[in-house]
């Protein structure tokens, strides 16, 4: 599979640390923009992700280690997408990430908009059946259908749902009426972000959260999952949110008790204004990468 020059991988690694045979770790852009509802702009969000990570610090002064060096990152060329359908699009990202896990490489996939989230999955579940879906989303992303479309950003996860219930989201502050109404009747385990911040699962509730997880655990993290004050740049902003060692601390958890098989992040929509945004969603794709592999569970 052909990877992008040093100068527009994922942190700028040298060919060393950064070629297909030798990395353990695979990043494909997906950037399809198809069905956003508010701001616009995820097409942009793979490519300013990558170009932002030029200044992520390679060591992790937390877990103490240099991960990309340790396991390499190899870096795709983005997916061509714009002229394609929904469906079309899904077909060809699901395609690339069941490649590069029958290649034995973990993947990141970077979107584009949420959509994008169920051609991973896909291909991960069919890898691991045990797997839970870990969803940091301030939408239960529920709707069967929005705006005439079944495979809008709105309904990525009813679309997962078919595939499997073993869903946790988290953060979730935004939905409709039959949205809250499929979460009761399929046993969707959603913990609401005004329940969290209120206590209502007490200060620990992210350990009792991964307990109930099966070993194999998969995360879509679409960034409005985040407070605004974190990462304004995106679609569709909701107040409220995670903050970000709140965030990590739960991911944290969950790769310190339960094995992250891969994952992906979603919704940047790069703004001028807020800059700092594409460079806050690339240190999350490292961090992540780094909590992954802190036990040397890959």
């Amino acid at each position: 599979m052909k990877i992008v020059p040093e100068e527009k991988n994922f942190l700028g690694l040298p060919e060393e640390f950064s070629n297909y045979e030798n990395s353990k770790i695979a990043i494909l852009s997906a950037p399809l923009e198809k069905t956003v509802s508010y701001g616009g702009g995820t097409a942009k969000g793979p490519e300013e992700i990558l170009s932002a990570s030029h200044y992520v610090e390679f060591y992790d002064e937390e877990i103490k280690r240099e991960i990309c060096f340790e396991k390499g990152i190899a870096t795709l060329e983005p997916l061509q997408l714009k002229d394609k359908s929904s469906e079309e699009a899904l077909d060809v990202i699901y395609a690339n990430v069941k490649k590069l896990l029958g290649n034995d490489k973990f993947v990141v996939t970077l979107g584009g908009e949420h959509t994008i989230s169920l051609a991973p999955i896909k291909a991960h579940l069919e890898k691991y059946e045990d797997l839970t879906i870990v969803q940091i989303d301030a939408h239960s992303d529920l709707r069967d259908e929005y705006e005439g479309s079944k495979y809008s950003h709105a309904c990525v996860m009813a679309r997962v749902a078919e595939l499997t219930k073993n869903i946790y989201q988290i953060g979730v502050r935004a939905q409709e009426k039959a949205e809250a109404k499929f979460i009761r009747e399929n046993k969707i385990k959603t913990y609401y972000m005004r329940d969290i911040r209120r206590g209502k699962f007490g200060k620990k509730w992210f350990y009792n959260v991964v307990r109930n997880m099966s070993e194999n655990v998969y995360i879509t993290f679409d960034v409005d999952g985040l407070d605004p004050s974190v990462i304004p740049a995106t679609g569709t902003p909701e107040p409220g949110g995670l903050f970000w060692d709140e965030a990590l601390d739960f991911i944290k958890i969950i790769a310190k008790h339960k094995k992250i098989v891969g994952f992906d992040v979603v919704e940047l929509a790069p703004s001028n204004i807020h800059p700092a945004s594409n460079f806050t969603a690339a240190k999350l794709v490292y961090k992540i990468l780094n909590y992954s592999f802190w036990k040397n569970k890959i």
